[in-house]
């Protein structure tokens, strides 16, 4: 399961690589009707396509967000914008050991379509996964 969804992180991340902004009238009506159904309040939603799907950029309560969904409107990934210090511990201690002096720029939780949660810390030019626990699981260079 945890391979699933470190290659489920994988695909989704490289496809992010791909994205093209998109009008709202081009979204499919299915994905529309999910979105607005899940997040009533979004303001500011900036869509995109990426391969397959969509991914929506938005702020809810002054937090940012990013879903994607499939064409029919099943929400893929979820990510939020969290403050650094609320990461698990862990990752503050393998940042201390492997990115000595660089601090956190952004964090975000992301939950996929499974429920498994990762992290991401982005650091100077780098964004670095974790898992749950705050294990590290891979280091993706912008």
């Amino acid at each position: 399961m945890k391979k699933v969804a470190m290659l489920l992180v994988a695909v989704l991340m490289s496809t992010l690589t791909y994205a093209q902004k998109m009008e709202e009238r081009n979204i499919p009506q299915a994905v529309k009707t999910a979105f607005q159904k899940a997040f009533p309040d979004a303001k500011e939603v900036k869509w995109e396509k990426e391969n397959s799907f969509f991914e929506a950029n938005f702020e809810v309560n002054e937090t940012d967000y990013s879903v994607i969904f499939d064409a029919n409107g099943n929400i893929m990934e979820t990510e939020v914008e969290i403050e650094p210090h609320q990461l698990p511990q862990n990752i503050a201690h393998y940042l201390a050991q492997h990115y000595k002096g660089q601090k956190i720029k952004e964090a975000a939780k992301i939950t996929d379509a499974k429920g498994v949660v990762t992290y991401e810390a982005e650091i100077k030019d780098k964004d670095l996964i974790f898992d749950e626990k705050g294990n590290f699981i891979k280091e993706i260079k912008k």
